[in-house]
């Protein structure tokens, strides 16, 4: 006698998992989101309270080049929309999240190539800033406006950690009074301004109650004037001894004072220096910072935290590129003592594989999941406890932002338009970062999640899933990324869930963190999404 489909699914729903009671079926229409969802994989995805990986510390996003002028609109109702949406942690009427919740915000101190105007041969006037500390050697604390306003809206939202960082010394300290490099591999720096320089960062930072310093940016790359004679942007290069050095003499500085601020350093600008191009005299950071038979002992001073800051640039495709080094870093990582991880800075940049590109301007679901997998990457692969974004608002014709402005008219080709009023537009990646910074949230800790092949290379096109515990408030957070245009129906197996349901937050072409209650015992994904599941387990 042959069984019933109704019998036949029955048993398969009640061996799915021994720790949830599902006896709903599998095969159906979903009618919030009109997608049918097939029958579940013979393999589940299991989770693993017990197997424990890194503690998370942040999710960020940085306040340049924009902040300078979009925080000096007089328009306060739609700066505090920007503010909302890289900041709220409250929600909608219909649930949905109001923002994405960053919980770290990283403000640039800049360098005062902004007074400079044209002659600080910087192209591009919102790539120019202004410094607080004056050539008389005075400090105005006037200067930065429109970024001290959204360091305040920042704060007033909860964001919890505060970083101030810098791409050049300030002019008047660099050997070319510019804020720019005049060439070579050394931070353009005097050679007596090394305290001067330490003593600026520590009273900026001082002043405005600064969790942490991040004193220098890619050191790897030159920062020079281009043929023309002109720069793209402030920034300086350094080699692993002026790192060294600056830290030294900042953590002196910081415990003069006795400040609770501390040194993140590093801002690798490309992973693979992080354990290789030693040649360079600014790779193999890991060894020459933290290897106990090489390493100086600024990473031991006070202030001085053990976390190693990089970019992930240029490392995201193909597939295999983007896991293999990021497990090179995180061997090399374990070989040196398990400093921390940070993945600082990570915008669209340029061609990358001929599958996406920073120009011109996409905002589309295709980019959303493009920031996803680098993502959950950088959080499984390279174990990184804080996770930040480049630009949080950009003004230009180009992916990498997360808050995008365009000319009161709606144009955005000519950024200028936008610098006294414009409109405010939200895009796919801000609300696929959100499926990570707004309910992954700092002290949560990430635990094991096995899929059928473990296999992060072939995971990468397909579905890819982490998972994370609040042990305190007993929740479980999954974070699942669907890269393909076919729905999937996953079996999950782990702890049990309170009355078998997860929150459900999707992000997908039609929806940005759409919220819906949906059953614990599989996890359903819609074509091409993110989702974020959210749980009390038992």
């Amino acid at each position: 006698m042959r069984p019933t489909l109704a019998l036949t699914l029955l048993i398969l729903l009640t061996g799915l998992s021994s720790s949830v009671s599902m006896l709903e079926p599998v095969l159906q229409l979903n009618d919030r989101s009109g997608w049918r969802f097939g029958v579940p994989a013979d393999e589940p995805v299991i989770v693993n309270l017990q197997e424990e990986f890194q503690t998370i510390h942040s999710f960020g996003a940085s306040d340049c080049w924009s902040a300078k002028y979009i925080g000096k609109w007089r328009d306060e109702a739609k700066k505090n929309q920007i503010a909302d949406l890289l900041f709220s942690l409250d929600t909608l009427s219909n649930g949905q999240p109001k923002g994405i919740g960053l919980s770290l915000w990283r403000i640039n101190i800049g360098a005062g190539s902004y007074e400079q105007g044209d002659s600080s041969a910087i192209t591009d006037s919102w790539r120019r800033e202004e410094c607080f500390l004056t050539p008389d050697g005075q400090y105005d604390w006037t200067k930065q406006a429109g970024s001290q306003w959204f360091l305040q809206a920042a704060r007033r939202r909860g964001v919890r950690y505060m970083l101030g960082f810098t791409n050049s010394a300030p002019v008047q300290m660099t050997r070319n009074g510019k804020a720019f490099s005049p060439g070579g591999r050394s931070f353009n720096l005097k050679p007596a301004a090394m305290e001067p320089f330490a003593d600026f960062l520590t009273t900026v930072a001082d002043h405005f109650k600064l969790d942490y310093l991040s004193p220098i940016n890619e050191p790897q790359w030159d920062w020079k004037a281009e043929k023309n004679g002109r720069a793209k942007q402030e920034g300086s290069p350094a080699e692993n001894a002026d790192i060294a050095a600056v830290t030294q003499t900042l953590s002196a500085k910081l415990s003069q004072r006795n400040t609770k601020t501390s040194i993140v350093t590093g801002e690798t600008a490309q992973l693979d220096y992080l354990y290789a191009k030693a040649e360079s005299g600014r790779g193999r950071q890991l060894d020459y910072f933290f290897a106990p038979s090489e390493a100086p002992v600024v990473m031991k001073l006070p202030h001085v935290e053990p976390v190693w800051a990089y970019h992930s640039y240029f490392t995201t495709c193909r597939d295999s590129t983007l896991v293999d080094v990021r497990q090179k870093a995180a061997q090399r990582a374990k070989a040196v003592g398990s400093p921390m991880l940070w993945q600082s800075e990570f915008g669209v940049l340029g061609d990358i594989c001929g599958q996406y590109n920073g120009g011109p301007r996409h905002t589309d679901m295709n980019y959303g999941l493009y920031v996803a997998k680098v993502i959950h990457n950088d959080l499984t692969v390279a174990n990184v406890t804080s996770w930040q974004w480049w630009l949080a608002i950009n003004p230009y014709n180009y992916s990498d932002g997360l808050v995008y402005i365009n000319g009161p008219d709606g144009a955005y080709k000519n950024h200028d338009n936008a610098r006294n009023d414009g409109q405010v537009v939200d895009s796919k990646q801000l609300w696929a970062f959100g499926n990570y910074a707004r309910f992954v949230r700092p002290g949560m800790k990430r635990i094991a999640v096995r899929l059928a092949d473990s296999n992060p290379v072939k995971e990468a096109g397909q579905c890819m899933v982490s998972a994370y515990k609040d042990e305190r408030r007993k929740q479980l957070v999954l974070v699942c990324i669907n890269m393909t245009p076919t729905a999937k129906t996953l079996p999950l197996k782990g702890p049990a869930i309170r009355n078998s349901r997860f929150t459900c937050y999707t992000t997908s072409e039609t929806k940005t963190l759409a919220k819906s209650v949906v059953s614990s015992g599989v996890i359903q994904l819609e074509p091409r999404s993110v989702v974020t599941l959210v749980g009390s387990y038992k």
